[in-house]
């Protein structure tokens, strides 16, 4: 009805993600590993905090404790935790000159009374031994007790923390030679399965594609919005962005320009703001479509 009407709205409300809860929630009842095992920037990840209203300190490489990234929740009396950690040992490498790790572990969501002693753990890992209480202990809040409204925007604010933060979006990570270490994690997330936003989008994209004017070389698959060019099909999937080349799924490096997060040109209407990723599917989808056009030699060397 938005795309139909062209509404634009501003900010998700007709195409809000839902989270509900899952059996494998229902399983470990007091916490949620539906976004434990990312590898996100950690600098990146303290800024979506501060601007969805979370609590977050960076973590240096010291022999130091820090609490969890939390968001209180006065009007429910709950406090929502978001379990991370420093990623990698080796100063200078795992972090930047101050000591600030670059990279962060990500784990557990769990939820405690809003007057629960604050927790604790050491900045480079091992809190699932080492937390611990000042004040007295409370035991975390069943997630069938959180509310489902609370449940679902707190698991939506991480799944935008994980879904920009995250390494896998970034196109350039093969080819500059970074972590070898965390080349399984990219190749997973940057072509595995779709969180909940990556699946609204497709929902989007199922109804923008025929306004594009290139509708007739695209279709959707259930991770990837296929495009056929001239020279080459390519596979850009729904959650990273990243693209691979058929038939021997190739990958293929483009990196967006500075500054692409708005609609791309082409599309009339986009029915919500804020979602980079939407803007930069459109834009690779534009540019693959017309593939005897790129000039661009970063790109053109990979096509051949």
């Amino acid at each position: 009805m938005a795309v139909a009407h062209e509404v634009q709205q501003p900010f998700k409300q007709a195409y809000r993600e839902i989270y509900l809860l899952t059996d494998a929630e229902r399983a470990t009842r007091v916490y949620s590993n539906r976004f434990a095992a990312h590898i996100v920037r950690q600098h990146q990840f303290n800024a979506l905090c501060a601007a969805r209203a979370w609590k977050n300190q960076l973590r240096l490489m010291v022999d130091d404790s820090y609490p969890p990234a939390h968001r209180l929740l006065p009007a429910w009396g709950l406090r929502a935790e978001y379990w991370v950690e420093g990623a990698g040992d080796q100063y200078g490498r795992d972090t930047n000159e101050t000591g600030t790790y670059l990279y962060l572990a990500t784990d557990q969501v769990r939820f405690y009374p809003l007057d629960a002693a604050q927790h604790y753990a050491h900045a480079g890992g091992g809190y699932q031994q080492s937390w611990r209480d000042q004040g007295p202990a409370h035991d975390p809040v069943p997630l069938e007790q959180v509310p489902p409204l609370v449940l679902s925007e707190v698991l939506r604010d991480v799944d935008l923390f994980v879904g920009v933060a995250s390494v896998g979006n970034d196109p350039t990570w093969l080819d500059n030679g970074r972590e070898v270490r965390y080349h399984d994690y990219w190749r997973g997330y940057a072509f595995g399965d779709l969180s909940e936003t990556a699946k609204t989008r497709r929902e989007v994209l199922a109804q923008l594609i025929p306004r594009l004017k290139i509708a007739a070389r695209c279709r959707l698959s259930e991770r990837f919005l296929h495009v056929r060019g001239d020279i080459r099909s390519y596979k850009i999937h729904l959650g990273s962005g990243n693209i691979m080349m058929e038939p021997n799924d190739q990958y293929l490096c483009i990196v967006p320009a500075r500054g692409t997060t708005t609609g791309a040109e082409g599309t009339r209407f986009v029915p919500f703001e804020g979602d980079g990723t939407m803007a930069i599917i459109l834009s690779k989808a534009l540019l693959l479509a017309e593939d005897t056009k790129i000039t661009d030699p970063t790109i053109t060397r990979q096509l051949h």
